[in-house]
């Protein structure tokens, strides 16, 4: 079975078929007679020869940081939701926060051409990055990170970071700071240099050792917790760079004795749905992840049909949510 039956039985041309599977102009009649042709064979055209015919493979390649965690999911949902009514579909390559492999899948969606674009959830910019980057053959949309000259879209780490921490000092004089890799810029920099600026605008100098690198998860969270609680016992309130390292802070200060947020208030990021059931529910920042996958999506849509390449950068709204863990 192949193109030329189904012309056939149509009673079209073989160019005539090949238009209706490449949504070119087909007048009705000629496109109910070949539909009638597909469904009674089961007739699929081949991808790789659309791909050699069209140049298009209708894939889009994902690259990702990790797959167990809750913004990226919800990023991922976003980006489905944006795809499903087009023909295109997602390879999701998983790098496990690998910097290697991110590059390594930079480079190999690009030099095989397999696929039509690529939305990069960052976590790392370094030279390899953009020496891969700089040499890729599709659009890109980068997802999760502000990287100048290319389209972003981004969450406002630094400014939603700063104002919830303002709002917690109105009620605690003694914060920590457990916050991770400062080589991701967006989680780990710019929430970091909110935490201070706060801080520093509210009056109040923070130790260095009350500023400790965590990873993204529970147990981290727990095991900075309490080296900041074994130096600075007087620390009344613990800001964290995400929900899963405030839920191993809060877990850490309940077994110090510590209550909360009596004794030490809480705050984390991202605004998970643990967040709105633990006892007490968390202070956090809701960023609106399904929204940027949505955004990136379009974005990237818009540049592989062919649509204006000007770089474009969307910085996306954020809530404060303030619950159980911190005094009001």
């Amino acid at each position: 079975m192949d193109i030329n039956t189904i012309a056939k039985m149509a009673g079209v041309s073989r160019a005539t078929v090949s238009r209706y599977f490449n949504d070119g102009y087909v007048s009705e009649q000629k496109r109910q007679a070949i539909a009638k042709a597909i469904e009674e064979t089961g007739y699929t055209p081949s991808q790789q020869a659309q791909t050699l015919r069209t140049g298009k493979t209708n894939l889009v390649g994902v690259i990702l940081p990790k797959v167990n965690s809750y913004s990226v999911s919800r990023m991922l949902a976003g980006i489905s939701v944006a795809f499903a009514d087009t023909p295109y579909q997602m390879l999701l390559a998983n790098t496990n926060n690998s910097k290697d492999a991110e590059v390594s899948y930079l480079q190999l969606f690009s030099n095989r051409n397999q696929v039509d674009g690529i939305i990069l959830i960052a976590t790392v910019f370094d030279k390899a990055h953009m020496d891969a980057i700089r040499e890729l053959r599709c659009p890109l949309v980068v997802l999760g990170q502000d990287l100048e000259g290319h389209t972003s879209v981004y969450n406002d780490d630094y400014r939603s970071m700063y104002w919830l921490v303002r709002k917690v000092l109105e009620k605690g004089q003694h914060p920590a700071y457990i916050g991770v890799t400062e080589e991701d810029e967006s989680a780990g920099r710019d929430r970091h240099r909110g935490f201070m600026d706060a801080c520093r605008d509210a009056g109040i100098e923070v130790p260095q050792d009350a500023q400790v690198e965590s990873a993204f998860t529970l147990d981290s969270g727990y095991l900075c917790a309490e080296r900041i609680l074994d130096i600075h016992p007087e620390t009344d309130t613990l800001v964290c760079a995400s929900d899963n390292i405030a839920y191993g802070a809060m877990t850490c200060a309940k077994e110090y004795g510590k209550r909360v947020p009596e004794d030490v208030q809480i705050t984390g990021v991202g605004d998970g749905d643990l967040s709105r059931v633990v006892t007490p529910t968390l202070t956090t920042i809701h960023h609106h992840y399904h929204t940027a996958g949505q955004e990136a999506a379009s974005l990237l849509l818009e540049a592989m049909q062919g649509k204006p390449s000007v770089s474009r950068e969307i910085r996306m709204g954020y809530e404060i949510q303030i619950r159980n863990s911190t005094r009001s």
